[in-house]
């Protein structure tokens, strides 16, 4: 099976840095942007069932999968073939709470279930729940050891920056377990790729980084996400003049909209923001429904200050991935820059429901409740001013500024 159809088009994460944005843009936006936009950028393939449609699992040895060590009677061993397929069907649908019961349903009835776990893990990761994701993979690295599809999921969920816990540990696990995919499978392009990933996330770019994503287009020259890693670590050591052929053959292979979203972020990544719009749309034109197609839209957009364009992709975007932080955050940016307070408000209340410790501090500033007050301070609104400084320090009690604007709100 080809690297493309494994994972429906693996993705970039730049996870450990950020964007550095055009010089026109302030270094404060670029910390308002973000840098992981996470989602469906990478999508594992669903856990295959037994039954006669399913097709041979290619990526592993032969004798070593494993579903977990309960054994489990025949009839209970086809009832969780049928909640499996009924899972990985929903989740191909979207229909997250539905595929979430399924494969539930089955680690009730066998409570190591291996499959179950992954399953659990590629739902979380699709709806950017990244430590339930996290938590689920590991269950399934725990109960199937031999199984590489589980360590590079987990691969790429550990290189995603969180904003509390302890990110190197957490970047250099993240590098074990994809040279143990490897290992369990050398000839597994996809494994070479979140090598290199894992790799530069560590601020790891040299020779070895270089070749697990030549070994990547080596065993499969059609893997268009290893061309588009490849180009952006040749940028970095030296060989950029290769990078703008390598970017051009990514874009002529990607055939889904996962694989563009690759390339556009990469584009991102490089400072390439105008570049990555028509990858971008043509990602969009296959799939408009796509969360991570819309989201990087919608960056891209509100770094231009093209604010007003940027609502409907950034508005689909809380749909599609509606238990997101992120595009809540990018939403209410966006009605920030557009003046529309009230918007802003009502969006950055719904992201800190989502928040973790770091965003909860982020949403108090000044690209969150402290720049609502500031706005509203502005139009003479000095009651919804108060409000919003009073939740600006209820999120981050540490943060002066807001602190100051409230005393200064209250006592005029």
């Amino acid at each position: 099976m080809g690297a493309n159809a494994i994972l429906r088009g693996a993705g970039l994460i730049v996870a450990a840095l950020f964007f550095a944005l055009p010089g026109s843009v302030s270094r404060a936006l670029a910390q308002d942007v973000g840098v992981d936009v996470g989602g469906s950028v990478f999508r594992a393939k669903n856990p295959e069932t037994k039954k006669k449609t399913a097709k041979p699992d290619t990526t592993a040895k032969p004798g070593n999968r494993s579903t977990g060590n309960t054994r489990v009677r025949p009839a209970v061993a086809e009832r969780i073939e049928d909640l499996l397929e009924k899972g990985n069907e929903a989740r191909d649908a979207r229909r997250f709470t539905d595929a979430e019961a399924a494969y539930k349903e089955i680690l009730r009835l066998k409570a190591r279930d291996a499959r179950a776990a992954y399953g659990l893990g590629n739902i979380y990761f699709d709806q950017q729940r990244w430590d339930d994701a996290e938590a689920a993979y590991r269950n399934s690295v725990a109960w199937a050891p031999f199984e590489p599809d589980a360590h590079i999921a987990l691969s790429v969920v550990l290189v995603k920056p969180r904003a509390a816990g302890d990110n190197a540990k957490r970047f250099a696990d993240a590098e074990m377990l994809a040279r143990r995919s490897v290992q369990l499978d050398p000839k597994n392009a996809v494994a070479w790729d979140r090598l290199g990933v894992a790799l530069q996330t560590r601020g790891i770019v040299n020779s070895e980084t270089e070749h697990s994503y030549r070994k990547a287009i080596e065993l499969d020259p059609q893997f268009a996400v290893a061309y588009a890693h490849l180009a952006r670590v040749l940028n970095k050591i030296g060989k950029a003049s290769e990078s703008p052929g390598l970017y051009q053959k990514a874009t002529e292979l990607a055939k889904d909209p996962a694989t563009l979203n690759l390339i556009a972020e990469s584009l991102q990544a490089e400072q390439l923001w105008p570049q990555s719009e028509p990858v971008l749309k043509r990602a969009l034109d296959l799939d408009a429904r796509n969360p991570t197609s819309l989201l990087l839209m919608g960056r891209m957009l509100v770094v231009y200050k093209r604010y007003q364009e940027a609502e409907p992709f950034l508005k689909s975007a809380t749909e599609v991935s509606s238990r997101a932080f992120q595009p809540f955050n990018l939403l209410g940016r966006a009605y920030l820059g557009m003046d529309r307070f009230t918007d802003a408000e009502a969006t950055y209340e719904r992201a800190s429901a989502l928040a973790g410790l770091g965003e909860r501090k982020q949403l108090a500033g000044v690209f969150g409740f402290e720049g609502v007050g500031d706005g509203y301070l502005k139009a003479r609104q000095k009651e919804n001013a108060v409000r919003a400084y009073q939740r600006a320090l209820e999120l981050d009690p540490a943060n002066s500024d807001a602190a100051q604007k409230l005393a200064r709100a209250k006592a005029n």
